[in-house]
């Protein structure tokens, strides 16, 4: 009876544990059934359009219900004139490139090539609760709601380091648009609410921002070096020029914009050595390359 009842038990946490495993949206594939798809094509169409439709609206309308500060995306940029403020044309522009890109996203979804489905369904998860925390944040930034904007964004952070961490060797263009794009912008606006939050204004903040700014140049160098990720090098010199850009426009006289244009230049040129060689045809192993276990494993059995 003792073991009949053992594997009673066994067989109901089994079957719990593949239930589980059947909806969680992180799971990795080796080959996605078509339900899966077919959700992962609606949830990642409203979930983008979603996002995209009040980016648009938020950019150019303030909210009109709520108490307290209300205002456009940019108009809150505007009013807190933070260390971390960034130029809304060279963010927007950013943005608009990330939107095009994640159209090409959604197209792998509907692609007759197994591996690119295969490739942009493991991502697909992570992508929609981006969006998710995206539309959230937007609501409250907009709404002078910043501690919580910045709970959402470092949660979101989370999502998409786990994205890039668990799927570093996804095909570059799902790359750039699902994970490195959407990674680095987060990255650099956890620094932009947060200052917004503390009202960085003081002369003690401003220096305590020249201080954290280099973190932008640590967090992309760790790609650079670790990953030779340039898309997340030269994501990051765009988000720190947009910085520099309007520090200096704010503040003539200031080391804040000097420091993000240093940074800017730095990332930009290891980018460039890190990337040129694989975009002529010099780089080994290209991100996405589709290799054997064996393969992968090489170095490991070498050291054994």
């Amino acid at each position: 009876m003792p073991e009949t009842n053992g594997n009673a038990r066994n067989g109901v946490f089994g079957r719990v544990h593949e239930g589980v495993h059947a909806v969680n949206p992180f799971k990795t594939h080796s080959d996605p059934t078509v339900e899966r798809v077919v959700t992962l094509k609606i949830l990642t169409a409203i979930s983008y359009i979603v996002v995209l439709v009040h980016a648009i609206y938020y950019t150019f309308a303030r909210p009109h219900e709520g108490q307290g500060p209300r205002n456009t995306i940019w108009g809150q940029n505007e009013r807190m004139r933070t260390p971390f403020a960034m130029n809304s044309v060279i963010t927007s522009i950013y943005w608009i490139v990330l939107f095009v890109l994640q159209i090409g996203y959604s197209y792998h979804l509907y692609s007759a090539d197994r591996d690119a489905v295969k490739a942009a369904t493991n991502v697909g998860g992570h992508f929609i609760v981006h969006n998710l925390f995206l539309f959230g944040f937007i609501q409250l930034w907009v709404r002078s709601f910043f501690w919580l904007g910045e709970l959402l964004l470092i949660i979101n952070f989370f999502n998409l380091s786990a994205a890039y961490f668990r799927h570093n060797t996804t095909p570059r263009a799902i790359h750039i648009a699902v994970v490195s794009g959407p990674l680095a912008w987060n990255f650099v606006a956890l620094y932009w609410v947060g200052a917004a939050a503390v009202h960085a204004h003081t002369l003690p903040a401003r220096i305590v921002a020249n201080i954290f700014i280099w973190g932008i140049l640590v967090y992309g160098g760790f790609f650079l070096v670790v990953y030779k990720d340039y898309t997340m090098g030269f994501a990051l010199s765009v988000l720190a020029a947009s910085i520099g850009v309007h520090q200096f426009l704010q503040h003539i006289i200031a080391f804040q914009w000097i420091f993000a244009f240093t940074i800017m230049g730095v990332l930009f040129v290891l980018s460039l050595a890190v990337g040129v060689p694989g975009l002529v045809g010099q780089d080994p192993f290209k991100r996405g390359e589709i290799v054997s276990e064996d393969r992968e494993r090489a170095p490991l059995l070498a050291d054994q």
